[in-house]
């Protein structure tokens, strides 16, 4: 498993987006808390009550 740490301008952190084995990555905000989740297998992204939010690789627009 990989982490990223997504960062702002200045340095803090935004939050963290998490690559499992499987390929699937959580998103996660700077207080750890669960935000949705990418599948490459389908091309999805979902939120935190996993409905669907779009095609592609879309977790940086789950950070608020």
């Amino acid at each position: 498993m990989a982490n990223q740490i997504l960062r702002d301008a200045r340095g803090r952190v935004l939050g963290m987006i998490e690559t499992k084995t499987s390929g699937v990555q959580d998103v996660r905000d700077a207080n750890g808390r669960y935000l949705g989740s990418y599948d490459p297998d389908t091309n999805i992204t979902r939120d935190e009550r996993g409905r669907a939010i779009g095609t592609g690789n879309l977790l940086g627009t789950l950070l608020r």
